[in-house]
């Protein structure tokens, strides 16, 4: 699976109407749709909240006062990078449009 940069690398950050019908049309609900984006998205924010974190350790400093504050310009573009980065459910509906989310019905069946 490709990493998230190279993913996004030219997905518009802004939110764009979408036709509902045409969405639905792909399952035939609308609600299945927006199950299906909203599993995903929650997905890339849980990966993106974890790289993001992993990165930021490196610049951590285990200090027992707090007099003294550093400013690190390495640590402040990899914030701003992740800023930029459009919301996950931008990504995760960019993949469901283009065909790249694999997903699969559970069934429920209940014996008692």
């Amino acid at each position: 699976m490709p990493d998230i940069k190279s993913k996004v690398q030219g997905l518009d950050p802004n939110v764009s109407p979408r036709d509902v019908r045409g969405i639905s049309e792909m399952t035939g609900n609308i609600y299945e749709v927006m199950s299906i984006i909203t599993k995903r998205a929650n997905q890339l924010s849980v990966d993106l909240k974890n790289e993001l974190h992993s990165k930021l350790e490196e610049f951590a400093v285990v200090s027992e006062t707090i007099e003294e504050v550093q400013e690190n310009k390495e640590q402040i573009e990899i914030s701003k990078f992740y800023e930029r980065l459009p919301n996950p459910v931008l990504i995760a509906m960019n993949e469901f449009l283009n065909d790249e989310l694999d997903y699969e019905y559970r069934n429920s069946d209940k014996s008692e």
